[in-house]
């Protein structure tokens, strides 16, 4: 098998599914007829590892050498005495979190099974945390803190720098200075690195590449990257290596040091569609250099960047299918590494990677790298592309789950997604990235779910309304709060990600913040959480303009290799990293429904203020009437089946009456309706209309319109009264 690309995705991103970063550029090269192979070196690597043969090999290396001075832990000593039993238990675990082997959960959750070192006297904790869990999931977060057990005793003894998704990140991240990436990469192979380079060496032979482009999409890449790009130009140099993806595109921008060109020829930026193409084209002789797109190349000994300006990019729509061909994709490990749901949900089972729209559509947020392309130059999708695009994924993965990784997904593209699966008839699950706003109405909401959508995760960042307007969310507590409520209500996960230690935050306002979260999650429309410590960005407004925000930027934009996460100082604000430990283990009570009666000083060893916020700020910002008047281009849509109807004549003191009664089924409940003939009749012929599996969608007027056409008289009588409110719940919905 040749090809004219070898793409690869170096160790380590996620265990349970690939990176799409590769899937993309194999979909456009198709579109080219250019040939193209793909790896995921992390799972290669990670089953390569973990394997009968993989561990015995392991344990006879650290058997076959001398312990360090003072001796290993007493960690890796139990664990070096048991590696028979890790020998023997290894390929049953793997099969089991491939779910290849489900029945072997009886035997690991009798905890008689697996041997467990360190990971496992969290257990109690965990207990706790996951309650009375399914037996297929206990097992499979056991069988997670015995991989994890292994990964603990190869750092202490092979690889410092091992970790399944972070390896070696420590070297990459805000490294301003190549020095001590380079120093790494002359130190002799790692046992992680022969292994890496013996299942990279079979690709080259097998498929002969003209160039080799090497996605690194975080720091946690960027080693093993260096490494193979190291070993492809010594044992075939005539090969070209390409480097590209998110920490390129983040942290290189500003590139000087000659020295990363001893492992790569070339580093591209943003969006790879265009610069892979020309490069190939310059390979082929077909461009000159001065024609590259976007690309650092090195020039006569120096570090040049090159961009043909007349080159354009690709649009969305002429990007092609990603391309999941190539992959292991029966092979991934579902793994259940952590308590939080979202991040549960994150690493077990395998999505589909898509986006729905390229940038984003808000682009405003001052902590964020908005000055950059790929989150700048926004442009959606049409839905009825994207359910393309799903449904040959579909066909070529036999997976029907789809992670949307928009920047935030736009509420209005959202809406005509859904619909397009439910014309379609599809069946998917599916969950994205969001911003809180007011869009978001319970409606849309109740629409998402009947698509198949089970989760969404945003930014509250700080649940303080003056940071919230510094930051530029455009965003207010209590309307997150409404939106969650929406989204629980439609039996949709919420994640937010939260934020402390924004420029000029004071102890109060962090506290404050805790507070709002806790009511969130007391009032039970918020279901996980994680907190992070902000972080200042080369391309933020913030870090590029720190003296608007009154913070001091300590750390250089200029240096020769990395250049994105600066360090600074903030004299106005609060000593935040003081806060990190009890925001976070307040959390992890709140999002089990625990402690929420204890107060917020307890989380924390030393003096905090007293919350500001009432108590029942969140209470009173629910209790809030949300109802509007349907405006007139309000869509209108009916989810739910044509009922049974019957007529008949009702009768009251001598009078007479003509009534249509309407019983619509629902999967689990039924309702019937009553109302007068004529309406009753109207109303089965629009509700036919409103299906949401017809092309044509029906606005608020022209329903209105066409009731009164028919005759009829108090079209918003009849409509807001309480039969065709009824229907809300089976349906009836306003978009």
């Amino acid at each position: 098998m040749s090809a004219s690309v070898l793409l690869i995705t170096p160790p380590f991103t996620q265990l349970n599914t690939p990176y799409p970063a590769t899937a993309y550029l194999k979909g456009f090269l198709n579109t080219k007829n250019i040939t193209s192979f793909q790896s995921d070196l992390g799972i290669e690597v990670t089953l390569s590892l973990f394997s009968k043969q993989g561990l015995a090999q392991l344990f006879a290396g650290i058997n076959g050498k001398e312990a360090p001075e003072g001796g290993y832990s007493d960690n890796a000593k139990r664990m070096l005495a048991l590696q028979d039993d890790y020998i023997h238990t290894i390929d049953g675990v793997i099969l089991f979190l491939q779910g290849k082997n489900p029945t072997l959960a009886h035997l690991i959750a009798k905890r008689d099974y697996l041997p467990e070192a360190s990971r496992f006297a969290q257990l109690d904790d965990l207990n706790w945390a996951f309650g009375s869990m399914g037996m297929q999931d206990r097992a499979k977060h056991l069988a997670t803190m015995y991989l994890e057990d292994l990964s603990d005793l190869m750092t202490e003894c092979v690889d410092k720098h091992f970790g399944f998704s972070r390896y070696a990140e420590k070297l990459a991240r805000s490294a301003n200075s190549f020095d001590e990436l380079h120093q790494a990469l002359q130190q002799p192979y790692t046992y992680i690195d022969e292994i890496m380079l013996q299942l990279l060496a079979n690709h080259m032979s097998s498929v002969q590449p003209m160039m080799v482009a090497i996605s690194v999409p975080f720091p946690g890449n960027l080693y093993a990257a260096l490494r193979c790009g190291q070993w492809i130009k010594q044992q075939y140099p005539g090969v070209k290596v390409a480097m590209g993806g998110g920490f390129a595109n983040t942290e290189l921008r500003s590139l000087k040091d000659e020295r990363v060109f001893a492992c790569f020829d070339f580093i591209t930026l943003d969006d790879g569609e265009a610069p892979i193409e020309n490069l190939l084209q310059y390979l082929m002789g077909t461009k000159t250099q001065d024609e590259l797109k976007r690309t650092f190349a090195l020039v006569d000994g120096r570090v040049t960047y090159i961009n043909n300006a007349a080159c354009s990019d690709y649009k969305q729509g002429q990007v092609g299918t990603p391309d999941y061909g190539d992959f292991l994709l029966d092979k991934y490990i579902s793994a259940i590494e952590v308590v939080n749901p979202m991040h549960s949900l994150w690493s077990d089972g395998r999505w589909n990677k898509l986006t729905m729209a390229h940038g984003c559509y808000w682009g405003k947020c001052t902590f964020c790298d908005i000055s950059l392309d790929y989150i700048r130059l926004y442009e959606p999708i049409a839905a009825q592309l994207l359910c393309d695009r799903m449904e040959t994924i579909i066909a070529q993965t036999g997976q029907n789950g789809f992670h949307f990784v928009d920047e935030a997904a736009p509420p209005a593209l959202m809406r005509a997604l859904a619909l397009e699966i439910i014309r379609r008839k599809l069946t998917v699950t599916w969950w994205t990235n969001i911003r809180f706003e007011k869009s978001f109405t319970r409606d849309l909401c109740l629409l998402l779910k009947a698509s198949g959508c089970i989760a969404v995760s945003g930014g509250l960042e700080v649940a303080s309304d003056r940071l919230l307007g510094l930051i530029k969310k455009g965003i207010t507590v209590a309307q997150v709060a409404r939106v969650n409520r929406h989204f629980t209500e439609a039996g949709i996960m919420v994640h937010a990600y939260l934020m402390y230690g924004f420029p000029t935050q004071t102890a109060q306002e962090t506290i404050d913040s805790l507070e709002m979260v806790r009511q969130m999650f007391e009032a039970g429309i918020l279901q996980s959480a994680y907190w992070h410590q902000f972080t200042m960005t080369a391309h933020s407004p913030v870090g590029l303009e720190p003296e608007r925000f009154d913070v001091v930027r300590e750390t250089p934009t200029d240096g020769p290799f990395a250049n994105n996460d600066l360090e600074h100082s903030d004299p106005t604000g609060a000593d935040h990293a003081s806060f990190g430990y009890g925001l976070k283990k307040s959390l992890l009570n709140y999002m089990h429904n625990a402690c929420f009666d204890f107060p917020l000083q307890k989380w924390f060893d030393f003096k905090v203020p007293k919350t500001s916020v009432p108590p029942d700020f969140i209470v009173k910002a629910l209790s809030e009437e949300e109802y509007a008047q349907a405006k007139p281009a309000t869509k209108m849509v009916w989810l739910g089946n044509q009922p049974q109807v019957e007529h008949y004549t009702k009768s009251k003191k001598g009078n007479h009456w003509e009534m249509t009664s309407l019983t619509f089924q629902g999967r689990t409940k039924s309702v019937n309706i009553s109302v007068n003939q004529p309406q009753g009749i109207w109303l089965c012929d629009m509700l036919q209309k409103l299906a949401a599996s017809n092309l044509k969608t029906y606005t608020w007027q022209e329903v209105k319109e066409n009731y009164e056409a028919a005759g009829l008289e108090d079209f918003e009588l009849f409509w807001d009264n309480k039969p065709v409110n009824s229907l809300v719940k089976f349906g009836l919905l306003r978009l």
